[in-house]
């Protein structure tokens, strides 16, 4: 494991994806290598990078059982092509019950080897005028929560609408980071993205990782993009407003250390989750 004294160059993706499968994946390994060849030893993709539709059921069909599928074949061999990491955003994967799917993280490490899987809990519903959405007609829900160890420290997963639920993040222990892939509306984001990242990274005295979709859709949908990184202070450190792009940042052990030496509150706590 790495000592307090080591910084790791991370990369957050930011897409505005659409319905063609083809060239969101183009896009999105454009990016990752724009990421490794910036000296991102992890790069991470956003919430439902491969398709964004008009057509809610489009990812159904899409569909992978875990293990086998040209989406995680594209993203097995990215990791392994860039010799990164790579946390995939989130793909369809195999449900339980017929016509959904899991809102599925895969982590890949640097090798093409998975390493750890989320199913995102906190299934998003939402309903204002005409802007209504509701996962919970094609996504089945997870019910795990996940901590996986890399070079830089415990990394906890979590996505989008996850963001909203601070108990989940408790439940992940001492973490040096929190991955967020998110597709966050341009109505929700605007008043409660960058506050709720925040408060997540203070609480946690963590980074936070927050790949987005940013700008508009084919089909309409706006989200919000401002694709960011804070601090275990809560300072955003990059942030990308809207557009495909990347967001570069580094993990810093020593100031993970700093901050939890002279403000303990993470030792503190008195009310345990259960």
């Amino acid at each position: 494991m790495s000592t307090p004294s080591q910084k790791y160059r991370i990369a957050a993706i930011q897409t505005v994806s659409g319905p063609d499968v083809g060239e969101n994946l183009r896009i999105a390994g454009d990016l990752i290598e724009e990421a490794a060849a910036g000296g991102a030893k992890l790069v991470a993709l956003p919430e439902y990078f491969p398709l964004i539709s008009p057509d809610e059921t489009a990812k159904v069909h899409l569909r992978e059982p875990e293990g086998a599928g040209p989406l995680q074949n594209f993203l097995r061999e990215a990791a392994a092509r860039h010799g990164v990491w790579l946390i995939g955003g989130t793909i369809p994967l195999v449900a339980g019950v017929p016509n959904k799917v899991r809102n599925t993280t895969l982590v890949f490490n640097d090798k093409g080897v998975q390493v750890a899987r989320y199913d995102k809990i906190h299934l998003f519903g939402f309903k204002r005028e005409r802007e209504a959405y509701d996962e919970s007609v094609t996504i089945e829900a997870g019910d795990e929560v996940v901590v996986f160890d890399a070079p830089w420290g415990r990394t906890g997963l979590s996505v989008c609408y996850d963001l909203r639920f601070p108990e989940l993040f408790r439940r992940m222990g001492d973490v040096n980071l929190i991955v967020l892939p998110a597709a966050f509306t341009a109505t929700t984001g605007r008043a409660h993205w960058e506050v709720l990242l925040r408060a997540r990274a203070i609480e946690n005295q963590c980074y936070v990782m927050a790949p987005a979709q940013g700008g508009r859709h084919p089909g309409g949908r706006v989200t919000w993009g401002h694709t960011l990184v804070a601090d275990p202070w809560g300072e955003i450190v990059a942030c990308r407003d809207e557009g495909a792009g990347v967001v570069f940042a580094e993990i810093d052990e020593s100031r993970i250390a700093a901050i939890r030496a002279s403000l303990p509150a993470l030792r503190h706590r008195c009310l345990m989750p259960g």
